[in-house]
Protein backbone atom coordinates (compact mmCIF):
# COMPACT_ATOMS: atom_id res chain seq x y z
CA UNK A 1 0.00 0.00 0.00
CA UNK A 2 1.25 3.81 -0.91
CA UNK A 3 1.11 6.05 1.70
CA UNK A 4 -1.33 9.22 1.30
CA UNK A 5 2.11 11.13 0.83
CA UNK A 6 2.94 9.08 -1.73
CA UNK A 7 -0.08 8.91 -3.51
CA UNK A 8 -0.45 12.63 -3.36
CA UNK A 9 3.37 13.08 -4.82
CA UNK A 10 1.72 10.56 -8.00
CA UNK A 11 -0.88 12.78 -8.56
CA UNK A 12 1.16 16.09 -8.41
CA UNK A 13 3.78 14.90 -10.74
CA UNK A 14 1.95 15.46 -13.81
CA UNK A 15 0.96 18.88 -12.84
CA UNK A 16 4.55 19.35 -12.01
CA UNK A 17 5.15 18.16 -15.61
CA UNK A 18 3.35 20.61 -17.31
CA UNK A 19 4.47 23.45 -15.26
CA UNK A 20 7.66 22.72 -16.10
CA UNK A 21 6.81 22.77 -20.33
CA UNK A 22 4.84 25.66 -19.54
CA UNK A 23 8.24 27.38 -18.06
CA UNK A 24 10.58 25.80 -20.86
CA UNK A 25 8.31 27.56 -23.67
CA UNK A 26 8.40 30.53 -22.31
CA UNK A 27 12.25 30.48 -21.93
CA UNK A 28 12.66 29.94 -25.92
CA UNK A 29 11.72 32.02 -28.90
CA UNK A 30 7.76 30.78 -30.36
CA UNK A 31 8.34 28.86 -33.10
CA UNK A 32 11.86 27.05 -34.10
CA UNK A 33 11.62 26.84 -38.04
CA UNK A 34 14.35 28.44 -40.19
CA UNK A 35 13.00 31.15 -42.36
CA UNK A 36 16.51 32.03 -43.47
CA UNK A 37 16.92 29.35 -46.20
CA UNK A 38 15.31 28.86 -49.78
CA UNK A 39 13.94 25.75 -49.87
CA UNK A 40 13.20 23.89 -53.52
CA UNK A 41 10.93 20.75 -53.81
CA UNK A 42 9.24 19.17 -57.20
CA UNK A 43 5.72 18.91 -57.16
CA UNK A 44 4.84 14.83 -56.74
CA UNK A 45 2.45 13.46 -59.13
CA UNK A 46 0.41 12.13 -56.48
CA UNK A 47 -0.64 15.69 -56.43
CA UNK A 48 -1.16 16.27 -60.19
CA UNK A 49 -4.87 18.27 -60.97
CA UNK A 50 -4.74 20.09 -57.43
CA UNK A 51 -4.71 23.72 -57.03
CA UNK A 52 -1.38 25.46 -56.42
CA UNK A 53 -2.20 26.61 -53.11
CA UNK A 54 -3.71 22.93 -52.05
CA UNK A 55 -0.60 21.01 -53.11
CA UNK A 56 1.80 23.89 -51.61
CA UNK A 57 0.10 23.28 -47.85
CA UNK A 58 0.58 19.50 -48.81
CA UNK A 59 4.51 19.73 -49.58
CA UNK A 60 5.07 22.35 -47.32
CA UNK A 61 3.47 20.96 -43.88
CA UNK A 62 5.73 22.71 -41.88
CA UNK A 63 4.14 26.19 -42.45
CA UNK A 64 0.48 27.12 -42.53
CA UNK A 65 -1.47 27.83 -45.06
CA UNK A 66 -2.02 31.64 -44.16
CA UNK A 67 1.93 32.18 -44.77
CA UNK A 68 2.34 30.43 -47.65
CA UNK A 69 -0.36 33.00 -48.96
CA UNK A 70 1.33 35.67 -47.79
CA UNK A 71 4.14 34.70 -49.78
CA UNK A 72 2.32 33.96 -52.45
CA UNK A 73 1.25 37.79 -52.59
CA UNK A 74 4.35 38.56 -51.79
CA UNK A 75 6.10 37.07 -55.07
CA UNK A 76 8.19 34.57 -52.53
CA UNK A 77 7.42 31.42 -54.42
CA UNK A 78 8.24 30.61 -57.90
CA UNK A 79 7.00 27.49 -59.82
CA UNK A 80 9.49 26.45 -62.69
CA UNK A 81 11.20 29.86 -62.10
CA UNK A 82 7.79 31.99 -62.68
CA UNK A 83 7.94 34.03 -59.89
CA UNK A 84 4.57 34.00 -58.90
CA UNK A 85 2.26 36.52 -56.75
CA UNK A 86 -1.79 37.51 -56.45
CA UNK A 87 -4.30 35.02 -57.06
CA UNK A 88 -1.71 32.75 -58.07
CA UNK A 89 -2.88 29.78 -55.95
CA UNK A 90 -5.64 28.97 -57.52
CA UNK A 91 -3.63 27.82 -60.86
CA UNK A 92 -3.45 24.11 -61.28
CA UNK A 93 -0.23 21.83 -60.87
CA UNK A 94 0.34 19.01 -63.40
CA UNK A 95 3.16 17.28 -61.04
CA UNK A 96 6.99 17.63 -61.78
CA UNK A 97 6.96 21.49 -61.72
CA UNK A 98 9.82 22.72 -59.54
CA UNK A 99 8.65 25.02 -56.46
CA UNK A 100 11.08 27.65 -54.66
CA UNK A 101 9.91 28.99 -51.72
CA UNK A 102 12.44 31.97 -50.37
CA UNK A 103 10.62 32.60 -46.89
CA UNK A 104 10.34 35.84 -45.25
CA UNK A 105 11.63 36.20 -41.77
CA UNK A 106 9.72 35.59 -39.02
CA UNK A 107 9.23 38.04 -36.93
CA UNK A 108 8.95 35.65 -33.82
CA UNK A 109 12.92 34.75 -34.37
CA UNK A 110 13.98 38.06 -33.08
CA UNK A 111 11.34 38.05 -30.23
CA UNK A 112 13.38 36.48 -27.32
CA UNK A 113 17.39 38.64 -28.80
CA UNK A 114 19.08 41.38 -27.03
CA UNK A 115 18.67 44.44 -28.30
CA UNK A 116 20.25 48.09 -27.33
CA UNK A 117 16.60 49.90 -25.93
CA UNK A 118 17.42 52.40 -23.73
CA UNK A 119 16.55 51.57 -20.16
CA UNK A 120 16.03 53.58 -16.86
CA UNK A 121 17.44 51.43 -13.99
CA UNK A 122 16.82 52.97 -11.23
CA UNK A 123 18.39 50.39 -8.98
CA UNK A 124 20.67 47.06 -9.54
CA UNK A 125 22.22 44.50 -7.75
CA UNK A 126 23.38 40.82 -8.49
CA UNK A 127 19.78 39.33 -7.71
CA UNK A 128 17.32 42.14 -9.03
CA UNK A 129 16.85 45.28 -11.68
CA UNK A 130 14.14 48.03 -10.69
CA UNK A 131 13.18 49.97 -14.16
CA UNK A 132 11.21 52.65 -14.53
CA UNK A 133 9.17 51.93 -17.90
CA UNK A 134 8.08 54.77 -20.14
CA UNK A 135 4.63 54.81 -21.58
CA UNK A 136 4.84 53.38 -25.14
CA UNK A 137 7.34 50.55 -23.73
CA UNK A 138 6.07 46.88 -24.18
CA UNK A 139 7.00 44.95 -21.42
CA UNK A 140 6.93 41.47 -23.36
CA UNK A 141 6.78 40.69 -26.79
CA UNK A 142 3.44 39.46 -28.36
CA UNK A 143 1.42 40.03 -31.79
CA UNK A 144 2.68 43.20 -33.44
CA UNK A 145 5.51 44.11 -30.49
CA UNK A 146 8.42 41.20 -31.61
CA UNK A 147 10.98 43.39 -31.05
CA UNK A 148 12.14 46.64 -29.20
CA UNK A 149 10.70 45.04 -26.34
CA UNK A 150 11.24 45.63 -22.33
CA UNK A 151 12.42 41.77 -22.54
CA UNK A 152 14.85 42.53 -25.61
CA UNK A 153 16.40 45.44 -23.71
CA UNK A 154 16.79 42.99 -20.43
CA UNK A 155 18.54 40.68 -22.29
CA UNK A 156 21.39 43.07 -23.96
CA UNK A 157 21.72 44.73 -20.16
CA UNK A 158 21.83 41.55 -18.50
CA UNK A 159 22.52 38.61 -20.48
CA UNK A 160 22.65 36.04 -17.94
CA UNK A 161 18.64 36.56 -17.33
CA UNK A 162 18.87 34.43 -21.09
CA UNK A 163 18.44 31.49 -19.07
CA UNK A 164 15.41 32.48 -16.82
CA UNK A 165 11.46 31.79 -17.57
CA UNK A 166 10.63 35.12 -19.29
CA UNK A 167 14.16 36.83 -18.97
CA UNK A 168 13.57 37.41 -14.94
CA UNK A 169 10.33 39.36 -15.91
CA UNK A 170 7.84 38.64 -12.64
CA UNK A 171 5.05 41.40 -13.43
CA UNK A 172 4.18 43.34 -16.40
CA UNK A 173 2.87 47.23 -16.93
CA UNK A 174 0.45 47.78 -19.73
CA UNK A 175 1.92 49.41 -23.00
CA UNK A 176 0.78 52.64 -21.85
CA UNK A 177 1.33 52.67 -18.24
CA UNK A 178 4.43 54.24 -17.12
CA UNK A 179 6.25 53.49 -13.70
CA UNK A 180 8.14 51.12 -11.67
CA UNK A 181 8.43 47.08 -12.57
CA UNK A 182 10.73 44.68 -10.90
CA UNK A 183 12.96 42.02 -13.16
CA UNK A 184 14.99 39.14 -11.32
CA UNK A 185 18.78 38.33 -11.97
CA UNK A 186 18.56 34.97 -10.96
CA UNK A 187 16.23 32.07 -10.53
CA UNK A 188 16.48 32.23 -6.69
CA UNK A 189 15.41 35.74 -6.82
CA UNK A 190 12.73 35.12 -9.53
CA UNK A 191 11.34 32.24 -6.95
CA UNK A 192 11.24 34.50 -4.61
CA UNK A 193 9.61 37.52 -6.08
CA UNK A 194 6.85 35.05 -7.63
CA UNK A 195 6.22 33.69 -4.21
CA UNK A 196 5.57 37.41 -2.83
CA UNK A 197 3.59 38.83 -5.50
CA UNK A 198 1.87 35.37 -4.67
CA UNK A 199 1.59 35.76 -1.40
CA UNK A 200 0.30 39.70 -2.16
CA UNK A 201 3.24 41.33 0.35
CA UNK A 202 4.63 43.15 -3.10
CA UNK A 203 2.94 46.27 -2.19
CA UNK A 204 2.68 48.74 -5.79
CA UNK A 205 0.69 52.19 -5.55
CA UNK A 206 0.04 54.13 -8.88
CA UNK A 207 -1.50 57.94 -9.45
CA UNK A 208 -4.34 57.61 -11.97
CA UNK A 209 -5.89 60.66 -13.52
CA UNK A 210 -9.85 59.44 -13.72
CA UNK A 211 -12.75 61.10 -15.67
CA UNK A 212 -15.35 62.78 -13.31
CA UNK A 213 -15.82 63.67 -9.41
CA UNK A 214 -15.01 60.74 -6.90
CA UNK A 215 -16.05 62.02 -4.11
CA UNK A 216 -14.16 59.62 -1.67
CA UNK A 217 -11.60 56.79 -1.57
CA UNK A 218 -12.40 53.04 -0.89
CA UNK A 219 -11.96 49.67 -2.13
CA UNK A 220 -13.29 47.83 -5.59
CA UNK A 221 -13.52 44.10 -4.62
CA UNK A 222 -14.87 42.39 -7.77
CA UNK A 223 -13.26 39.71 -9.58
CA UNK A 224 -11.84 40.23 -13.48
CA UNK A 225 -12.18 37.65 -16.32
CA UNK A 226 -12.30 38.33 -20.42
CA UNK A 227 -14.84 40.09 -21.51
CA UNK A 228 -17.89 37.60 -22.71
CA UNK A 229 -17.62 39.20 -25.99
CA UNK A 230 -14.34 41.45 -26.85
CA UNK A 231 -12.19 38.80 -25.98
CA UNK A 232 -9.52 41.27 -26.00
CA UNK A 233 -11.15 42.94 -23.49
CA UNK A 234 -11.67 42.61 -19.74
CA UNK A 235 -14.31 42.90 -17.45
CA UNK A 236 -15.53 42.28 -14.01
CA UNK A 237 -16.76 38.99 -14.60
CA UNK A 238 -18.47 36.77 -11.71
CA UNK A 239 -16.37 33.83 -12.91
CA UNK A 240 -13.31 35.74 -13.22
CA UNK A 241 -10.48 35.78 -10.55
CA UNK A 242 -10.42 37.58 -7.39
CA UNK A 243 -9.17 41.54 -8.09
CA UNK A 244 -9.01 43.87 -5.17
CA UNK A 245 -8.07 48.07 -5.76
CA UNK A 246 -7.78 49.99 -2.82
CA UNK A 247 -8.38 54.32 -3.82
CA UNK A 248 -8.09 57.15 -2.75
CA UNK A 249 -8.52 60.98 -3.34
CA UNK A 250 -5.13 62.97 -3.52
CA UNK A 251 -6.83 65.70 -5.90
CA UNK A 252 -10.00 67.33 -7.61
CA UNK A 253 -9.85 68.81 -10.39
CA UNK A 254 -13.38 70.14 -12.69
CA UNK A 255 -13.52 67.22 -14.35
CA UNK A 256 -11.37 64.86 -13.24
CA UNK A 257 -9.86 63.01 -9.92
CA UNK A 258 -6.37 62.00 -9.02
CA UNK A 259 -6.37 59.19 -7.11
CA UNK A 260 -3.71 57.11 -5.68
CA UNK A 261 -4.73 53.35 -7.02
CA UNK A 262 -2.93 50.40 -4.18
CA UNK A 263 -3.37 46.73 -6.15
CA UNK A 264 -3.85 44.10 -3.14
CA UNK A 265 -3.77 41.76 -6.39
CA UNK A 266 -2.32 42.04 -9.93
CA UNK A 267 -4.86 41.32 -12.74
CA UNK A 268 -4.69 41.85 -16.02
CA UNK A 269 -5.80 45.79 -16.70
CA UNK A 270 -7.24 45.68 -13.39
CA UNK A 271 -7.37 49.71 -12.21
CA UNK A 272 -8.82 50.37 -15.65
CA UNK A 273 -11.18 48.02 -15.32
CA UNK A 274 -12.15 48.41 -11.74
CA UNK A 275 -12.01 52.38 -12.50
CA UNK A 276 -14.15 51.46 -15.29
CA UNK A 277 -16.64 50.12 -13.48
CA UNK A 278 -17.08 52.53 -10.76
CA UNK A 279 -17.83 55.21 -13.75
CA UNK A 280 -14.79 56.59 -13.53
CA UNK A 281 -12.35 55.52 -16.20
CA UNK A 282 -9.01 56.59 -16.87
CA UNK A 283 -8.23 59.72 -18.72
CA UNK A 284 -7.01 58.74 -22.49
CA UNK A 285 -7.14 55.39 -21.79
CA UNK A 286 -8.32 53.30 -25.52
CA UNK A 287 -9.97 50.82 -24.16
CA UNK A 288 -11.86 51.52 -21.47
CA UNK A 289 -12.14 55.42 -21.37
CA UNK A 290 -14.82 57.09 -23.02
CA UNK A 291 -14.36 60.84 -24.16
CA UNK A 292 -16.80 62.74 -21.75
CA UNK A 293 -18.86 65.34 -23.11
CA UNK A 294 -17.72 68.87 -21.96
CA UNK A 295 -14.09 68.22 -21.19
CA UNK A 296 -11.11 70.25 -21.63
CA UNK A 297 -8.77 70.06 -24.38
CA UNK A 298 -6.49 69.06 -22.26
CA UNK A 299 -7.98 66.16 -20.95
CA UNK A 300 -9.18 64.86 -24.44
CA UNK A 301 -6.12 65.45 -26.00
CA UNK A 302 -3.91 62.80 -23.31
CA UNK A 303 -2.75 60.19 -26.03
CA UNK A 304 -2.54 57.21 -23.35
CA UNK A 305 -3.95 55.91 -20.23
CA UNK A 306 -3.13 58.07 -17.75
CA UNK A 307 -1.59 55.86 -15.19
CA UNK A 308 1.54 55.64 -13.21
CA UNK A 309 3.36 53.03 -11.23
CA UNK A 310 4.85 55.08 -8.34
CA UNK A 311 5.74 53.41 -5.89
CA UNK A 312 6.86 49.61 -5.50
CA UNK A 313 8.20 48.11 -2.05
CA UNK A 314 9.18 44.47 -1.49
CA UNK A 315 11.32 42.15 0.62
CA UNK A 316 14.79 41.72 -1.26
CA UNK A 317 15.11 38.11 -2.30
CA UNK A 318 18.70 37.76 -1.25
CA UNK A 319 18.92 40.37 1.90
CA UNK A 320 15.78 39.75 3.36
CA UNK A 321 15.47 43.46 4.29
CA UNK A 322 12.58 45.68 3.38
CA UNK A 323 13.11 48.04 0.50
CA UNK A 324 11.28 50.23 -1.75
CA UNK A 325 11.65 52.88 -4.62
CA UNK A 326 9.14 55.82 -6.23
CA UNK A 327 9.30 57.63 -9.58
CA UNK A 328 7.74 60.96 -10.04
CA UNK A 329 4.94 61.41 -12.72
CA UNK A 330 6.71 61.78 -16.30
CA UNK A 331 6.52 65.09 -18.18
CA UNK A 332 3.12 63.98 -19.88
CA UNK A 333 1.14 63.37 -16.35
CA UNK A 334 2.68 66.50 -15.09
CA UNK A 335 1.74 68.70 -18.27
CA UNK A 336 -1.74 67.39 -18.05
CA UNK A 337 -1.93 68.61 -13.82
CA UNK A 338 -0.58 72.01 -14.93
CA UNK A 339 -2.94 72.42 -17.79
CA UNK A 340 -6.22 71.29 -15.34
CA UNK A 341 -4.67 73.74 -13.00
Amino acid sequence: MRSDREKTSTKAAPKRAGLARKRDALARPPGSADYSVAEVRRVPDALAGLRLDVALARMFPEHSRSRMQAWLRDGRIAVDSDRLAGKAGKRKVWGGEQVRIEPAADPRAAAFSPEAVALDVVYEDEAILVIDKPAGLVVHPGSGNWRGTLLNAILHHAPATAALPRAGIVHRLDKGTSGLLVVAKTLTAQTALARQLHARTVRREYLALVHGALRAGGTVDAPIGRHPVARTRMAVAARGKPARTHYAVLRRFARATLVECRLETGRTHQIRVHMHSLGHPLVGDPVYGRRAPGVSPALAAFARQALHAARLALVHPMTRAEVGWTSPLPADLRALLDALD
